[in-house]
Order: structure tokens, then C-alpha cells, then sequence
């Protein structure tokens, strides 16, 4: 099997990773990340004229119709550069509930305009009390003349303070899981914004009987949403690469450069077989970041290849960060510094859709599903 990127996924790459490098230094990051909306429009709008906020979509929803290992490259780039901008949660997942569960029309009138840059999502699917993987809801959908009155609360909804329409999920009235359109600054929603632990922004929406539009028809669309989770699932593991691999470049260039005792912390032999530990973490994870590509790609990927792919990957992810502070010291922690900063998005990665306790028990209940091996 060849691994190796093609040149257009290249191309890709390198233009990606150009702009967010003339964007954000770790300075320009800060007074960003410091602002209201916590991310740039300007920036936003740049990675639209790329066509990289239509990359999943078909190219008659105003996309370019291109495949998961595409998404995977962007997604790197972005957690290299710790890129503040929501295109996971306010394009791909999002993005993707439609595509799956959205009729051609809803398709139509939303997705170019988000392929644009002009309009912004965000899927309130979580509830409050609630843990992943469990698919319990307490949101209710009472018809109401041609659309829906949506009753409940979602907590929390990744950069649901800047969205412009939501993708709620709710119970329907005669059983199963629907998805409706909700205007963000429709009567009977309130929005309630605050700041993540790794600078991001996030919110908790409360509906009262707040109007929405079910997306495709009446069927159950909780296969769309599992579906739809899955991708995001891939996504997060792939930006975990790229910040990992940021962090570890950091970690051996603090090392090259910091001196004790009159020679550089790169000669202690103890501290560089603790950053090659580093290495084969990184290693491990990118393999099964691609094993989860890999998975979406071939239309197979399920809660197995999910959270094999997400508990490797969140282990790395720890075990990366804790040794890129051990071995900075104090400065690691200091806001100025960006290693810490790498750590707390590789933390709250870890802990979106599932921990690595919640995906080792959905691996750990389906070890009796498999045979004894015959010799």
C-alpha cells in the first residue's frame, strides 16, 4: 500500500501550511485568540478563496468534491500552526450532516454559502450530563404548521457563539433522532458563549420552543450522525498529529539550544532517549490517524476503527505533551511560550467525543465478539 501523498495533496499541503504560517506566529496567535470572536475573518475568507472550506463537499453544493486524505492533510497543517479557525466544527462536521441527511435543496441554499465563507455552523448535538457514546436525548420536536418547535438544551456546542444556523438534533414525535436547521438568532434560542481551556470558544444553547426546518424527511437519522461523528473523529485525530509533531520540533530544538552545566540538555543521554520515546509516540499515532483515514476513505469506519484509532492517538497525544513540559520547565507553562499551548489542545482534543477511558470500555465490551484463534 503506498502512503506517500500525491503531488496535487502536496500542493495541498504546502499552500496551506504557507498561509497559516504567514498568518500566525505564536505572538500573532495570542492577540488573536484574545479577541471576541476568538478566531480571523480575514483568514477565514483566505482559506474560502482555496477552496479548502468546500474540500468535502460535491462540486454541485459549491465544493470541490475532494476525499478524506485531503482532509486529513489540511487538518495537519492546521494543528501544527494551533489555527484558531472553526473548519471543523463550523464546516466538516456540520457540513457533513448535511450532505448525509439534507435534501438537494437544503444542500443547495446552505452549503455554497459556507463553501464562501459567508455563513457559519455549528451541530448541537451534546447535552449536559450526557457522555459520549451515548446517543440519549432530552431535546424534543413538536410539529408546529410546516416546520418544528424544538424544546431543550445543548452544552457544549463547539463555536456555537458565532454560528450563524445550528444543525440541532432532537427527539422526533414518533420516535428516532432528527436533525433540524435552527436559525442561530431565531426566537427561543439563547445563547450562553464562553472560553475553552485551550482558548477556543464554545456555547450553551437553550431552545424554547424555537422554530427549525427538518433536514431530508422524516426518517431516523441517527445513522447520519454516527456517520457524520465518525469523520470528526478522523478529523481530531489528524489534527492531533500535526500539533504533536509541532510540539516534539520544539521539545529537540529547546534541547539543541538550552545549556547545563556548560553544555547543551542534547548531550544528556537520558534526555534524548526520552525525546526518541517521544518519536515512536508520534509514530504509533500518525499510523492510526491514517488507519482511520483509511477507514473513512473505504466507507468502513465504525466504533472499533473509532476508538482503536482515538485511544492511540489520545495516549500519544498525552504522553508527547507531558514530556514536552518536563523537559522545557518552567517555560513551558508560561503563556508566552507555545509548547503549553500545544498541550491544551492536544488535552481538550482528547477529551472531545470521548476520553480514552470512554473509548477503551466501547472496545472492552465487544471483546467477547471475537473468536479464539485456531491452530
Amino acid at each position: 500500500m503506498d502512503f506517500d501523498l500525491t503531488d496535487e495533496q502536496e500542493m495541498l499541503r504546502d499552500t496551506v501550511r504557507d498561509l497559516l504560517a504567514r498568518n500566525y506566529d505564536p505572538e500573532t496567535r495570542l492577540k488573536v485568540t484574545d479577541t471576541e470572536l476568538g478566531w480571523s475573518r480575514e483568514v477565514w475568507q483566505q482559506l474560502a478563496e482555496l477552496g479548502v472550506l468546500g474540500l468535502t463537499f460535491a462540486e454541485e453544493d459549491g465544493g470541490v468534491d475532494a476525499g478524506p486524505v485531503e482532509t486529513m492533510v489540511v487538518l495537519q497543517e492546521v494543528g501544527r500552526r494551533l489555527a484558531p479557525e472553526p473548519l471543523l466544527d463550523a464546516v466538516l462536521l456540520p457540513g457533513a450532516l448535511l450532505t448525509l441527511a439534507g435534501s438537494a435543496e437544503q444542500r443547495g441554499r446552505v452549503l455554497p454559502e459556507v463553501a464562501a465563507g459567508n455563513r457559519l455552523l455549528a451541530f448541537a448535538h451534546a447535552e449536559p450530563g450526557v457522555r459520549w457514546p451515548s446517543a440519549e436525548l432530552a431535546t424534543t420536536a413538536v410539529p408546529q404548521g410546516d416546520s418544528y418547535a424544538l424544546t431543550g438544551v445543548k452544552n457544549p456546542v463547539a463555536h456555537g457563539d458565532c454560528a450563524d444556523e445550528l444543525v440541532v438534533s432532537a427527539e422526533l414525535p414518533g420516535g428516532g433522532t432528527g436533525l433540524f436547521l435552527v436559525a442561530a438568532d431565531a426566537a427561543g434560542v439563547t445563547r450562553k458563549p464562553y472560553r475553552t481551556v485551550d482558548g477556543q470558544r464554545a456555547a450553551q444553547l437553550e431552545f424554547t420552543d424555537a422554530p427549525g426546518e427538518l433536514l431530508g424527511g422524516t426518517a431516523d437519522a441517527a445513522a447520519a450522525i454516527d456517520a457524520a461523528l465518525g469523520q470528526a473523529q478522523a478529523s481530531l485525530c489528524a489534527e492531533s498529529i500535526g500539533a504533536m509533531e509541532e510540539a516534539l520540533r520544539l521539545t529537540t530544538d529547546y534541547l539543541k539550544q538550552r545549556k547545563q552545566f556548560g553544555v547543551t540538555l542534547s548531550k544528556f543521554q537520558a534526555l534524548t532517549h526520552r525525546a526518541a520515546d517521544m518519536y515512536v509516540s508520534l509514530e504509533l499515532a500518525r499510523s492510526m490517524s491514517l488507519y482511520a483515514t483509511a477507514a473513512v476513505a473505504d466507507g468502513a469506519i465504525d466504533a472499533r476503527v473509532v476508538s482503536r484509532a482515538r485511544l492511540q492517538v489520545g495516549r500519544s497525544a498525552r504522553h508527547i505533551g507531558q514530556e514536552a513540559i518536563q523537559m522545557h520547565g518552567g517555560i513551558g507553562v508560561t503563556a508566552e511560550y507555545p509548547v503549553g499551548h500545544y498541550v491544551a489542545r492536544l488535552t481538550a482534543i482528547e477529551r472531545t467525543l470521548g476520553g480514552g477511558l470512554e473509548h477503551l470500555r466501547v472496545l472492552a465490551s465487544q471483546v467477547g465478539e471475537y473468536g479464539l484463534p485456531e491452530l
